[in-house]
């Protein structure tokens, strides 16, 4: 009896569960959402040709350190490198005494005077962090129109695309086209934001950060246009988010490699056992 009740009550809830979907299908069939500014007019990020993309790629460590001297001077005065040490930069061709040059340049490491106790900045070190330009979140949210600048360690690997994804927003901003302010006239950027088909929303607070050719005076002499630039700081942030990539490719080959050599060596012993025996 207690069977042929749960039995029943299992079949109610499936028979309301089919009448909640056929009643959603059935809705979005007869009458389907309204076209929104967002749908219509969000873009697919742009292909980027970055040396690490693909299975078997690899850093072009020129473009990453060209990227690293764009965030430098650019990027870090809204964005933080919170999860990267100055000592990772080591791994992209830099010397122990530059490496230890490149901390130092900071002198905004949060710490304490020893003889007051009290909140102090220093130099940094090696084994310092990128730190934050603000020192914390409200700080950060006044600054920006009350929108809260993401930490970019990750950032290629948050966003789909990743990669082609900061090139094309870096690249992206522009004013509203006619076509959408026609069929959305609600849709107009609000004041304080800015206009760019590859952010979700469309509109941005970020202010265009890279706004001209030359803004930043490349030390290898590489021509910085604001394309340039922003490959550049693109190819960086995919580094900062795996900078161990090369290894798990050189890994995966070597895997590889082992795999198709056991599999001759197991056929062929395969076929010597049983050379004998009819199958």
């Amino acid at each position: 009896m207690v069977r042929f009740i749960a039995m029943l009550v299992g079949i109610a809830f499936a028979g309301v569960l089919a009448i909640a979907l056929f009643s959603s299908v059935s809705g979005v069939i007869t009458d389907p959402p309204a076209p929104t500014a967002e749908h219509e007019f969000h873009r697919h990020p742009k292909d980027l040709d970055l040396a690490s993309n693909g299975p078997l790629g690899k850093f072009d460590m020129r473009q990453v350190q060209r990227g690293l001297q764009v965030y430098k001077e650019v990027c870090s005065a809204c964005h933080s490198l919170r999860l990267v040490s100055f000592r990772d930069i080591k791994d992209m061709g830099y010397s122990d005494g530059q490496v230890k040059a490149f901390a130092a340049s900071y002198d905004n490491i949060p710490s304490i005077n020893p003889d007051t106790g009290e909140v102090a900045t220093r130099k940094g070190v090696p084994s310092d962090r990128f730190p934050s330009p603000f020192a914390n979140d409200v700080a950060a949210r006044a600054a920006n129109n009350n929108a809260l600048p993401p930490d970019l360690s990750l950032m290629t690997k948050a966003r789909h695309d990743g990669p082609a994804y900061i090139y094309s927003l870096l690249t992206g901003f522009q004013n509203q086209p006619a076509e959408l302010l026609k069929k959305f006239p609600d849709a107009k950027t609000p004041a304080g934001l800015h206009y760019n088909p590859y952010f979700a929303n469309l509109n941005i607070a970020m202010a265009p950060p890279l706004t001209a050719d030359g803004q930043v005076t490349y030390s290898d002499g590489t021509k910085s246009t604001v394309d340039q630039m922003a490959k550049d700081v693109a190819a960086f942030l995919t580094w900062t988010a795996e900078p161990k990539m090369q290894t798990r490719h050189s890994a995966g080959l070597a895997a590889m490699l082992f795999l198709l050599i056991f599999c001759v060596l197991a056929y062929g012993a395969y076929q010597n056992v049983w050379r004998n025996v009819k199958h």
